[in-house]
């Protein structure tokens, strides 16, 4: 039996939340500049409509569900994540703001990288951008080998150096050294529970 949605409508013919695919296609096909989205649970439809599209869209349904849990993460913090098309491929990575979502660094595209490479550059990425800033938030990332090879930090990567990816290996380098030079609380680099929270804040929605 198929897991019931929830359909927000923000703009269309008629706004609010259905549940049927039926009738939401009702409120917005043909209807130009409609905004909608598919969710999950009714908790999650029911949040999401009493915010905006824009915190929405681009984003997987489930990357707002932290804010109807019952343990939620800490804020405020910052949340990382990378994405690359391939392994290797092309490699970018962020960080955002985890309550608002607001992007505050992004890096890349970069030629043959891999996923945990860019989750460990963004984590360092972070450090480096808090220790500028003078802030002492946590850090979340979804990638227990970056948090891993951050705390420890030696990027263990397979990646195979090559003159197209030269520029990470160079990132890699200098994100060693900081990790060599640079102290920070055990507790400063922290998992995202994504089946408790769902998807990161920081995920780029494209899987």
């Amino acid at each position: 039996m198929p897991k019931q949605k929830y359909y927000v409508v923000w703009k269309g013919r008629k706004t609010g939340i259905f549940t049927s695919w039926a009738e939401c296609e009702k409120q917005v096909k043909g209807f130009v500049g409609a905004q909608y989205k598919a969710f999950g649970s009714e908790a999650e439809a029911d949040a999401a409509y009493l915010a905006h599209y824009d915190d929405y869209k681009g984003k997987v349904a489930s990357s707002g569900k932290w804010r109807m849990a019952s343990v939620k993460p800490i804020l405020p913090s910052v949340c990382v994540d990378a994405a690359c098309s391939g392994s290797p491929g092309k490699l970018e990575f962020r960080g955002v703001n985890t309550e608002t979502g607001e992007q505050i660094f992004h890096a890349g595209p970069y030629a043959e990288g891999t996923n945990n490479v860019g989750e460990f550059l963004a984590i360092v990425h972070a450090l480096t951008w808090q220790a500028k800033h003078n802030m002492h938030v946590p850090i979340y990332s979804d990638s227990e080998n970056a948090i891993s090879w951050a705390y420890t930090g030696v990027c263990r990567t397979r990646l195979q150096h090559a003159p197209k990816n030269a520029i990470l290996f160079a990132l890699i380098r200098s994100a060693e050294n900081w990790l060599a030079e640079n102290e920070f609380p055990e507790d400063k680099i922290l998992k995202w529970d994504t089946g408790l929270w769902g998807e990161n804040p920081a995920d780029f929605g494209r899987k």
